[in-house]
């Protein structure tokens, strides 16, 4: 029998203080939390389906100490952590060169203590990426970033966000470049090495090849909450395009993929909120079983090693979109 191509799946663990911060509500300097209720239900998918998975863990949260329990729980199950950042500013392709290493260092030590493991991969918030930051993960031994999207749709979704949220001049000069440009769609798909870096691997959060719309599973609840059955044909489209033009998907979901408004108050406004935590979870353990029937399913750093041995094209940090 022939081997299914290697695939990944991570989860971004943005914390319910992270989202109030980018949408400039206040009420997110009281650090409000809802890891101990979300990643027991991650980790009870991720167990279903016998899945070892990546979670990338915001530097502060493993300062806070109610969310000590539920992230040890995670290294504890078997999946690794990766880093990022500290404050999940979505603007941290602004950042200095000292700021960053001080983000991604402190971080660091903070998962290591929290969780015993120190992290070997990076994703930006907001898929935040300069030809600095790709100098700073290579000087600190990272081996695989996964912060780009290459899709066009980022306007339209600033625009979305810009719409609903509470922003002073200088917040909106911050989140100029949220969620990337319309030329990001010219991005590769395919995971590529990051040329005079150390040979950093980027693995892309995957859209759709030739389209590139976003096929991670937050979309696929947005268009569920329209229609069910135009939701499972577009996930079902994409993996299968994705199996045509050789492309392993590297998945990507968020919190607030297995939460509901109750769960997590003062994020009302993101797209898919209103549908039932439960039946929120039912999609994605539906998109989890097609992922698994198609591929081989892998944390991002084995899927890393596994891309580690193959002929990946290099690419030059300053073709950056943010950078």
């Amino acid at each position: 029998m022939m081997a299914r191509p290697v695939a990944s799946l991570s989860l971004d663990l943005d914390n319910l203080w992270s989202y109030m911060k980018t949408h400039g509500d206040p009420a997110w300097s009281s650090l409000p939390t809802y890891l101990p209720v979300v990643v027991p239900r991650l980790l009870d998918l991720f167990s279903e389906f016998s899945l070892r998975s990546t979670v990338f863990v915001v530097g502060q949260d493993t300062e806070i100490d109610e969310n000590a329990d539920a992230l040890a729980s995670i290294t504890a199950a078997g999946h690794e952590v990766g880093n990022h950042s500290f404050h999940h500013e979505p603007w941290l392709h602004r950042y200095s060169r000292e700021k960053l290493v001080e983000e991604l260092t402190r971080t660091a030590d903070g998962l290591e203590k929290v969780t015993g493991q120190r992290p070997t991969g990076f994703r930006g918030p907001g898929y935040s990426l300069s030809p600095t930051l790709l100098e700073v993960l290579a000087e600190l031994g990272y081996g695989y970033d996964c912060s780009t999207l290459p899709t066009w749709i980022g306007p339209l979704a600033r625009a979305y966000y810009f719409r609903s949220a509470k922003l002073d001049a200088q917040q909106r000069e911050e989140r100029k470049h949220l969620f990337g440009s319309a030329r990001d769609g010219m991005q590769p798909v395919r995971p590529y090495r990051w040329a005079d870096r150390n040979g950093v691997i980027e693995i892309p959060v995957t859209t759709m090849p030739l389209s590139r719309l976003p096929m991670h599973v937050s979309y696929v609840l947005y268009m569920h909450g329209v229609s069910p059955a135009a939701a499972r044909a577009y996930f079902k489209t994409a993996l299968r395009m994705c199996r045509l033009r050789g492309v392993g998907p590297s998945i990507l979901l968020h919190p607030l993929d297995l939460l509901d408004a109750t769960d997590a108050p003062g994020v009302g406004f993101f797209p898919g909120m209103g549908l039932p935590a439960a039946r929120k979870i039912d999609v994605v353990r539906w998109c989890v079983r097609e992922l698994t029937r198609h591929f081989d399913v892998k944390g991002t750093r084995e899927h890393a090693a596994v891309l580690g041995g193959q002929s990946l094209k290099a690419r030059p940090p300053a073709l950056t979109a943010t950078g």
